[in-house]
C-alpha cells in the first residue's frame, strides 16, 4: 500500500520555476525564495547572449521574479537598467500571475574588450546609470516608479537601496547564477539561478524604522542595516549571510530545505506560491496598434522589400505586415482606436 502523505520531517519540493513565500514569525521576517531552471534557460538560449551578458540578465530575472511575485493585483513589475557600460540596457518584467520575459542590449566591441581585460563583474559591465523599478497596474491606473543609481554597486546592493529609499522596509537579497553541465548532454550546460529575499515586518511600526538616508541628520555607523538595535533583524541577517551560492542553485537542496536549514530553530512556515513561466506578451494586434499610429512617411520608411518586419526584442518572434493595410486605413480616416 502506497502512502503519499507527508510525514513530520519530510519536505515537499516546489521545484524549479516556482516562488516559495515564507514567514519566520519568531524573527518578524517574511520573504520569498526561488530557483529558476528551464524558464531562465529558454530566455537566455533564445538570444544566444555571450556568457557575461547572460549571467547579468539572469540576476535581473531572479530579482524581478522575487519582487514581482509580491504583487497582490493584476499588473506588471518591470526592472530596467540604463547605463554607460558595455551592457547599456537590461529589461525584465513579471506579469501576474507568473509570466516572465527579458532581454539585454550590449555593445559587442566594448564587451569583447571588457572580457579581454577581465572586467566582467556586474558593476563593470553596467557602469554608471540608473535602475528603474516600475509597477504598472494597467492603462487606467497611474504607474509607480522608483529610481536607484547604478554607481558601481552590485544588483543586490541596488535592491537594498531601492527598499531603503522607496519602501522604508529593512530588506536583504541574495542572488546566485551558474551554468551547470548536465551529465550526458553536449553543449555548454544549462542556466540556473536562485534568489532569496527577506524583509523585517514586525507588528510594531517603530521596530521597522529604517536608518536615516545618507546625508540625513540621523546618519550613524550602522546605516544600511535597517534598525541596528533590533536583535531579531540582526539575527535574520546573520543567518542569511551563511547561505552559499551553491545552495541557492542546487536542485537537490530546493527552496524549502534551504529555508528549513536557515530558520528551523525559529520556526519557518512556507505558503503556496506561484509558478513562473517564459511567456512573452507580444501579439500581432498590439504591434499593429502601434503601427496604426505611424504617419504615411513613417510607414514608408518602415517598409522593406514590400513588407514591414517587426521583431519582438523579448521573444525574437517576427511579425510581417502589408503596408497597404495602413495606407487604406489612413485614406479612409480609420485608426486602431476608432
Amino acid at each position: 500500500m502506497n502512502d503519499n502523505t507527508t510525514k513530520l520531517g519530510d519536505f515537499g519540493f516546489a521545484g524549479d520555476d516556482h516562488v516559495v513565500p515564507f514567514e519566520v514569525e519568531g524573527l518578524d521576517v517574511r520573504g520569498r525564495a526561488v530557483q529558476v531552471g528551464a524558464m531562465l534557460d529558454q530566455i537566455l538560449e533564445r538570444h544566444e547572449y555571450p556568457e557575461p551578458v547572460s549571467r547579468l540578465l539572469a540576476e535581473v530575472v531572479v530579482l524581478t521574479v522575487l519582487l514581482g511575485s509580491s504583487l497582490k493585483f493584476d499588473g506588471k513589475f518591470i526592472v530596467q537598467t540604463r547605463s554607460d557600460g558595455p551592457v547599456d540596457m537590461l529589461v525584465a518584467d513579471f506579469s501576474t500571475p507568473g509570466s516572465v520575459r527579458a532581454y539585454a542590449r550590449f555593445d559587442e566591441a566594448r564587451l569583447a574588450e571588457a572580457v579581454e581585460q577581465g572586467a566582467t563583474s556586474p558593476e563593470a559591465l553596467l557602469g554608471a546609470g540608473v535602475l528603474a523599478l516600475t509597477i504598472d497596474q494597467g492603462p487606467y491606473m497611474q504607474r509607480y516608479q522608483g529610481i536607484v543609481q547604478l554607481d558601481g554597486s552590485t544588483l543586490e546592493d541596488v535592491a537594498r537601496s531601492y527598499f531603503r529609499q522607496s519602501e522604508q522596509i529593512p530588506t536583504e537579497v541574495r542572488l546566485g547564477v551558474a551554468r551547470m553541465v548536465v551529465p550526458g548532454e553536449s553543449g555548454g550546460g544549462r542556466w540556473r539561478a536562485g534568489g532569496l529575499l527577506i524583509q523585517f515586518l514586525p507588528s510594531a511600526p517603530e521596530r521597522a524604522r529604517m536608518s536615516d538616508l545618507p546625508g540625513g541628520d540621523g546618519d550613524d555607523e550602522n546605516e544600511g542595516n535597517g534598525h541596528p538595535e533590533d536583535n531579531a533583524w540582526q539575527e535574520a541577517l546573520a543567518l542569511l549571510n551563511t547561505v552559499e551560492i551553491d545552495e541557492l542553485l542546487d536542485p537537490t537542496v530546493g527552496a524549502e530545505r534551504l529555508l528549513y536549514r536557515l530558520f528551523h530553530e525559529q520556526g519557518v512556515r512556507v505558503y503556496e506560491g506561484v509558478n513562473v513561466i517564459d511567456n512573452c506578451s507580444c501579439s500581432r494586434e498590439k504591434i499593429k496598434s502601434i503601427l496604426d499610429g505611424f504617419t504615411a512617411e513613417e510607414i514608408k520608411e518602415s517598409t522593406e522589400d514590400g513588407v514591414i518586419r517587426v521583431n519582438c526584442e523579448f521573444c525574437s518572434k517576427e511579425y510581417l505586415f502589408d503596408p497597404r493595410e495602413f495606407e487604406e486605413e489612413q485614406n479612409s480616416g480609420g485608426s486602431a482606436d476608432s
